[in-house]
């Protein structure tokens, strides 16, 4: 198997990332949690309605002349617009944040208030520890935190752990360690890796060269009602309920050598079932498989 390289930074992924900035305060009436990631001239965004605890994405955002506006999707169907979210004077990183939700079937609006918490922030000279960021997933009765913390000499956060909550009453089931590079908002996802018709949920950890990535994988014991960390490991995998079987793809030299390996669930272990190499035919223009061996 082709050795994986790690990048010490990755420019293109993450040198644009601006600060997640959280906020707490208030639609109407009702106490929220949300985060605002802007960028120059757009902005991804997720809140929770605190006595409930659902996240709630936030989709294109943009941000003109001093104007942040939000869609609000709806969760079924063809996801239309819900509602709008409009912010006046709005700055990055800005101590204090008032708006509009409005309704978009209906026309009702509510006021927004928000008040910063602290910002995920990147840099050379400035560290921290322990933020909490809230994620756009949920499993169940249960909701996302990743724990993220800046040392001095690092530029970029790192996920330290991931805890797990209880919707509506904020009560802490479990937390797991981790090393992971901070994705933001995304940094979880939530599958049925073992395929045993529970939802399980991964981290994603690295960055590797080229398309490569790695994630962490924690499955979900009925018995114990906790996730705990899998044997899980490769490069790019994918899953396929289906078919009940997992592929890693393992990508190098600019495309020009690929590995697949295809794996089966046995007692929550990836035992493999087969490998290939390919490598670039530049007279035929295309991947043709070759013996492991010219892979390694």
């Amino acid at each position: 198997m082709m050795r994986r390289t790690l990048l010490s930074v990755l420019v293109l992924a993450f040198g644009s990332m601006s600060a997640q900035t959280v906020y707490t305060g208030s639609i109407g009436d009702y106490p929220v949690e949300m985060i605002i990631d802007s960028f120059s001239k757009t902005a991804d965004g997720l809140y929770v309605y605190t006595n409930f605890d659902e996240p709630i994405e936030l989709s294109e955002g943009t941000v003109n002349n001093g104007t942040l506006i939000f869609h609000e999707k709806e969760t079924t169907g063809k996801k239309a617009t819900k509602a709008i979210l409009t912010f006046n004077g709005f700055t990055e990183n800005a101590d204090a944040l008032s708006g509009i939700w409005k309704n978009v079937k209906t026309g009702n609006e509510l006021n927004i208030s928000l008040t910063k918490k602290y910002s995920i922030e990147n840099g050379e000279n400035i560290q921290w520890k322990d933020r909490e960021l809230l994620q756009s997933v949920s499993i169940g009765n249960s909701y996302f935190k990743a724990v993220v913390s800046k040392e001095n000499g690092s530029y970029y956060p790192t996920v330290t752990s991931i805890k797990i909550f209880e919707k509506k009453t904020d009560r802490l089931l479990q937390e797991l360690e981790v090393s992971c590079q901070l994705l933001g908002l995304n940094n979880i996802t939530v599958n049925d890796y073992n395929f045993d018709g529970i939802d399980d949920f991964s981290v994603f950890e690295s960055s590797y060269a080229g398309p490569n990535t790695s994630s962490i994988y924690f499955l979900f014991d009925p018995k114990t009602r906790k996730y705990s960390e899998s044997s899980f490991s490769g490069i790019s995998l994918e899953f396929d309920p289906t078919k009940k079987r997992v592929y890693e793809r393992n990508q190098c030299c600019a495309g020009t050598v690929v590995t697949t390996v295809e794996y089966k669930v046995v007692s929550n272990s990836l035992v493999q079932l087969a490998e290939h190499c390919y490598r670039w035919n530049e007279k035929k223009q295309k991947l043709q498989e070759k013996p492991m061996k010219e892979c390694q």
